[in-house]
């Protein structure tokens, strides 16, 4: 593996995003120039959280307009850098009408433009790239054939299509694309940090996330009658985005790191929840599936061979090569929620009780 040059900038893409954002904070405070992506740096509520990590920070913050779709809209800002940590990618988990267009397209072309990116900058050695455990599996359910009952990294989805699971489709193409062109080099190596439903919180309020989704569900009411048994494996948003910069000055990281702390139910975040905040209406109980099954497509507009490929199953994680290889501590789940929760009630996302 390479050693990269600390006195050398590193290359954040789609560096207004959640992960990024903390990603972003962290190479600054460690004093590195940090040449960060984003769609449109004259926007400036978009970038203003970048702005105010930058400031009284160690580094140097340098943004950079591109657009995934555009090939070598990256090069600019790569150049100069040995190390590049490619997280731009489409979230749209529903509401789109077109999964191909909406999804899978801009994450393997994205993909593909970036690395094209890095194989035309020569200062390039190292890549990591945020994918995700929807690489790993696509429905609970292959935890019933996964080798011990636990996922590994030697696991990849092959269940997800573009007309089922279609986001879990655009992670696992879009990192299938990025090995292959790795593979087909030898100046840079590469890393894929792959965490599960992140949570924790964020340094701007207009992060868009499925665990705020998750959250407003719990805590609004919407689910005061009961929840499935739907488990997630859970993941700090800090820790994730150390898990980057550790693959990154660890010349020894290779290949697939799980990015996983915990394994949860919904109950069981409820619970953890209502500890902390006795006055929300959050669920107590847990629907049986056959009641799921029969509202739930009216109800939440998901479909049925989703909920009898993914409610009843307890899910594992084998987090150890996160944890041996990269350093990587992960915190209390408790602690993750009650941020979380406490952030949203703070930017509004839910009533003050």
């Amino acid at each position: 593996m390479h050693k990269i040059d600390l006195n050398k900038p590193v290359c954040v893409t789609g560096a207004s995003g959640y992960i990024a954002g903390w990603i972003v904070k962290y190479l600054l405070d460690e004093g590195f120039t940090v040449h960060a992506t984003v769609r449109d740096s004259k926007k400036a509520g978009s970038v203003a959280h970048l702005w105010k990590a930058a400031e009284g920070s160690k580094g140097t913050l340098k943004l950079f307009d591109a657009d995934l779709l555009k090939p070598g809209s990256f090069t600019q800002a790569i150049e100069g850098c040995e190390w590049v940590i490619h997280t731009a990618s489409p979230f749209v988990i529903k509401g789109f009408k077109d999964a191909h267009e909406a999804l899978i397209r801009p994450a393997v072309e994205g993909t593909a433009n970036v690395l094209e990116s890095c194989n035309a900058v020569e200062s390039v050695k190292r890549v990591v790239l945020t994918s995700s455990v929807a690489s790993v599996y696509g429905d609970a359910v292959e935890i019933l054939k996964a080798p011990g009952g636990v996922f590994t990294e030697q696991l990849w989805n092959n269940t997800s299509s573009e007309s089922h699971q279609p986001y879990s489709y655009s992670k696992v193409m879009a990192e299938r694309k990025a090995w292959e062109i790795c593979k087909r080099q030898t100046r840079w190596d590469m890393v894929t940090i792959n965490p599960s439903l992140v949570m924790g919180p964020s340094l701007t309020a207009q992060t868009q996330s499925t665990s705020i989704d998750v959250m407003r569900d719990l805590g609004s009411g919407r689910q005061r009658t009961g929840v499935p048994m739907l488990e997630f494996g859970i993941v700090d948003v800090r820790e994730v985005a150390r898990a980057h910069v550790l693959a990154g000055l660890n010349e020894n990281s290779e290949g697939r790191y799980i990015l996983s702390g915990h394994t949860a139910s919904l109950l069981q975040m409820a619970n953890l929840l209502r500890d902390r905040f006795p006055k929300y209406p959050l669920p107590t109980k847990q629907l049986p599936k056959f009641l799921v099954k029969l509202v739930a497509p009216i109800a939440a507009g998901v479909s049925r061979e989703f909920i009898q490929k993914n409610v009843g199953y307890k899910l594992r994680f084998d987090n150890s090569r996160s944890v041996k290889n990269l350093g990587v501590q992960y915190r209390p789940l408790a602690d993750t929620l009650a941020e979380h929760f406490a952030q949203m009630i703070e930017d509004g996302l839910l009533k003050k009780r």
